[in-house]
């Protein structure tokens, strides 16, 4: 396609997936200006990637510096959106005002889950969950839409404002288009991807993992929450778990800048998410640093996981 025909099928993409499914206007703007401020954090991994390629040792230091400058590219452009009274992130110890006081969201943000994975050059993401109400309440109270952008071979976002999840790539000219509409996961996938230590699993965990072992499930992880879950949805199903382990209890991912959001994703595309009991979007925050153990991904496999954890 040419420059305007590209032009054209974008616009008539968003008009489908925000104007005519009804978004109102201010969380249309909201979602469109955080994919476009994915566009400068790759801009910015890129240029980290370049620095540093072929050195040793600085890496970790650059790492750090990297998840704090795309933490600070998404608070200045929602800090001025006029649409935001509030931003959370993974970065911050506490909740930032950068609204007036009279704004309707709050944002929560992990701006760059799996940094650790750019020295390696595997796909790394931004999540962002975009609430309501203040940000310490259950998911399923204040979530009104998440999103999250995969950099990797292609830059890719994936949302869901309530009516099915959707997935764009962004092109050469620079938008986003649709790649695809509505997606729904199988009720019950082939691929399965685990974090934590096999010494450190519970029982329960590890007889569902010699469960999906027995059935010929295929192992994929790397270490990356986003292109991990991203891969599950993508595929169409399968399961992604951080379990609780031995000496930690209650897992590694955090609840409301990580685990809230990705739910309210997958659960639009017919999944499920829970910590191994209870609903991820039903769990009312204790803090900010709130952990919890998590299972996400196809409904056979999430619901078979609580069979299995129950009976310890």
């Amino acid at each position: 396609m040419d420059n305007i025909s590209d032009a054209t099928q974008f616009s008539a993409d968003l008009r489908r997936h925000m104007w005519m499914d009804g978004v109102e206007t201010e969380l249309r703007r909201l979602i469109w200006q955080i994919a476009v401020t994915g566009k400068y954090i790759s801009a910015k991994i890129h240029e980290s990637n370049r620095k540093f390629a072929g050195f040793q040792n600085i890496f970790g230091e650059d790492q750090l510096a990297l998840d704090r400058s795309a933490d600070e590219i998404l608070k200045a452009q929602l800090q001025f959106s006029g649409f935001v009274r509030e931003y959370a992130s993974e970065e911050r110890e506490a909740v930032i005002p950068i609204g007036k006081g009279h704004e309707k969201y709050y944002i929560t943000a992990d701006p760059l889950d799996g940094s650790s994975l750019v020295e390696s050059n595997l796909s790394i993401g931004t999540i962002i969950g975009i609430h309501n109400a203040p940000i310490l309440s259950p998911g399923k109270e204040t979530l009104v839409a998440a999103m999250y952008i995969t950099y990797g071979p292609l830059i890719t976002m994936v949302y869901s404002a309530g009516k099915g999840t959707h997935e764009f790539v962004l092109n050469r000219e620079g938008e986003y288009v649709l790649s695809q509409d509505s997606i729904k996961l199988k009720e019950k996938g082939s691929i399965y991807s685990l974090g934590g230590l096999r010494r450190e699993w519970t029982q329960g965990h590890l007889k569902y993992v010699e469960y999906l072992e027995k059935e010929g499930y295929k192992l994929r992880y790397s270490g990356g929450f986003v292109p991990d879950l991203n891969q599950i949805l993508i595929k169409k199903g399968g399961i992604f778990s951080y379990p609780a382990l031995k000496d930690s209890p209650k897992g590694k991912l955090r609840l409301i800048f990580e685990l809230q959001p990705m739910a309210f994703i997958i659960e639009q595309a017919g999944g499920k998410a829970t910590d191994g009991k209870e609903d991820i979007l039903s769990i009312k925050p204790e803090d900010l640093d709130h952990r919890s153990p998590i299972y996400i991904g196809s409904r056979h496999e999430v619901e078979k996981a609580k069979e299995y954890l129950q009976k310890g």
